[in-house]
């Protein structure tokens, strides 16, 4: 391969996609992917994407840009991820919501400028929903061969339980031939679990990466807003929390959560959770330093949403943790009020998970097996010292 493949990103938010993609290096040590459009309805997340990957990141509806006739480079892979809140378990009018069919105009994209693949990723719902079954109509239709399953991030190096459906598509080759991606990590198993250990395949993978792996070297944070010096301490700030806050956070243990709370400190836990007797474990959930961590959504800098408290500091997580927890190295740039980078921080496809499935792409596009490929892949890292 003398010169990168192109790829164009779809609803791409802040580019957790792109950047697993083009981080990804051919054996030549050139970027196996490169950038060549993007596009996303949310302004900020345009500009943190064009900010990384070059100023053609398209802010705007897709399918107003695809009617008014917009023209679209040629590309080899069509990446993406329609809106997930059509197909998320979280959203109450999910059957009636027309973010469901976001996935029309991204087959339209993948038509119109000649891809041989695509990649379409959203909630593990997608695979269960009526819509998988129009998806792939419609790309058998475009010429292609579909595989499709749920990847897990932390079995791809992510210190993060979260699963994400991906749908691979491809002319001319069989993706459900190397899809899903051979895992790179693997989760721990206990010294006494010898059924698990007979029947795992894995057990020469490194375990699961910790929380604890990925922030325990930074400091305290300072202040309360985005710092205008190096990373990682410009994105490591705090909050400024209230007595009873701050009363609560010290209420509850490590791995704890608001039962522990209510247990420890009934007087200052909401009239809520004390009604609410069951469900909702993670609520007020304080995250262990020894195991990978839940799902980073777009609000874990409140501790109320989620186990989002940190393992032994009392506070919520900062951005720049939130960010390594997704597996953005500290190098990437992101653009926004501190709200609305925390949005893309937690809608983001985690890089190294997008990187696994870039493996997978560029087989397909290249004809050449993982051996063949000496496909790496770079997680540059500026840390704190």
């Amino acid at each position: 391969m003398n010169s990168p493949l192109k790829l164009i990103d779809l609803f791409s938010g802040a580019g957790g996609l792109t950047l697993g993609f083009t981080r990804t290096y051919g054996p030549e040590g050139l970027p196996a992917f490169k950038s060549v459009w993007a596009n996303d309805v949310d302004k900020s997340a345009a500009a943190s994407y064009s900010e990384n990957f070059g100023d053609h990141c398209v802010h705007g509806d897709l399918v107003d840009l695809l009617e008014s006739g917009i023209e679209l480079p040629d590309a080899d892979v069509v990446i993406g991820g329609p809106p997930c809140q059509g197909f998320s378990l979280l959203n109450k009018k999910r059957k009636a919501d027309p973010r469901k069919q976001l996935w029309r105009p991204f087959m339209d994209v993948v038509d119109r400028c000649g891809a041989e693949v695509f990649v379409m990723e959203n909630v593990r719902q997608l695979l269960s929903s009526s819509e998988i079954g129009d998806i792939k109509e419609q790309a058998h239709a475009q010429g292609f061969t579909v595989a499709d399953g749920i990847l897990c991030a932390a079995d791809y190096g992510v210190p993060q339980i979260r699963h994400r459906a991906f749908v691979v598509g491809a002319r001319g080759a069989d993706p459900s031939s190397i899809f899903p991606p051979t895992p790179t990590h693997r989760e721990p198993v206990e010294d006494g679990d010898q059924v698990k250990l007979f029947a795992d395949a894995t057990n020469s993978l490194p375990d699961w990466r910790t929380v604890r792996d990925v922030i325990h070297d930074l400091p305290a944070p300072v202040g309360t807003e985005i710092r205008d010096v190096p990373p990682p301490l410009d994105l490591h700030f705090g909050r400024n929390p209230t007595e009873k806050s701050k009363k609560r956070y010290r209420a509850v243990p490590p791995g704890g959560n608001r039962f522990d709370l209510q247990a420890n400190a009934p007087e200052i836990t909401p009239d809520c959770w004390v009604r609410k007797k069951s469900g909702g474990t993670d609520l007020f959930g304080r995250l262990w330093w020894d195991r990978p961590s839940v799902t980073i959504r777009t609000e874990f800098f409140k501790p109320e949403k989620g186990r989002y408290l940190h393992p032994v500091e009392h506070r919520p997580i900062t951005h720049r943790e939130a960010a390594r927890i997704q597996s953005f190295p500290d190098d990437f740039r992101f653009q926004g009020s501190k709200i609305e980078i925390a949005r893309q921080i937690g809608n983001a496809v985690p890089p190294l998970l997008a990187a696994a499935v870039a493996r997978v792409a560029y087989e397909l596009l290249t004809g050449s097996t993982s051996s063949e490929s000496d496909l790496v892949v770079r997680e540059p890292s500026v840390r704190y010292a």
